[in-house]
């Protein structure tokens, strides 16, 4: 139709007013670019002093909680580095960690064991819990290479955690299982020739009786019982004491 063909005279009009203009086209392009990649440059620039402030903050407070909950004599720093600019900044960040003195610091996620990466990453949900937006965490054998006074510090911090999150946490620690509000049994066992997993919540009883099996072993005896039930006694104490 001719309301075709005068629709496709003006798209060529326009094809040629371009290749005609290219230069200035592409000038005009490259002047916005250089505005752009200043800018982008200029926020990179303030995004990474930012980083580099908030990241020394962060890990001193993430060192002292580590002293709390085992690591005496650890180190935590966090490295900003130079990285392509980018949506997310210029920097790569890095965490690096020792949990010994004399040996150097080094990459977290290279050198931490799956009981300290759990123990670091404790620390750091502790010391970002206000603004920390995940509902739920998962602790896998936070207990590894812990015992006695550590554990229970591990376990009153995960209890102040918890105000915040719904922690769900694996252990067999005594100290660190009493801290918390409910109890769940996970048993495998074999039918129809089939290994099969089941989980139950457990009653107040049943909770004591785990605990007592974590206290003494095969044998439990009434010492062993008393001797849970004052520990469950004094975790839900240390709670409400939290609380308050």
């Amino acid at each position: 139709t001719l309301d075709d063909v005068l629709a496709h005279l003006a798209f060529l009009q326009s094809k040629i007013e371009a290749y005609d203009n290219s230069e200035v086209i592409r000038e005009n392009f490259g002047k916005r670019e250089k505005e752009l990649l200043s800018r982008l440059t200029a926020a990179c620039a303030r995004l990474s002093a930012a980083r580099k402030k908030a990241g020394k903050a962060l890990a001193k407070q993430i060192g002292s909680e580590l002293k709390k909950l085992g690591f005496k004599r650890s180190d935590f720093e966090v490295v900003v580095m130079d990285a392509a600019p980018g949506a997310d900044g210029a920097d790569r960040i890095e965490f690096m960690f020792t949990a010994n003195p004399g040996v150097p610091l080094m990459p977290l996620r290279e050198v931490a064991s799956s009981g300290e990466l759990s123990r670091v990453m404790l620390a750091a949900k502790t010391v970002l819990a206000e603004a920390d937006s995940i509902p739920i965490l998962i602790f896998d054998e936070i207990d590894s290479g812990i015992s006695g006074r550590t554990a229970q510090m591990v376990s009153e911090k995960m209890n102040v955690l918890g105000r915040s999150h719904q922690i769900i946490c694996i252990t067999h620690l005594p100290q660190i299982a009493a801290m918390a509000d409910s109890h769940y049994l996970i048993r495998k066992s074999v039918q129809n020739q089939t290994t099969v997993s089941t989980i139950r919540r457990l009653s107040e009883e049943e909770s004591i009786q785990e605990l007592s099996r974590m206290l003494g072993g095969v044998e439990i005896t009434e010492t062993v019982k008393e001797s849970a039930r004052e520990m469950r006694a004094l975790a839900k104490s240390k709670k409400s004491g939290f609380e308050k």
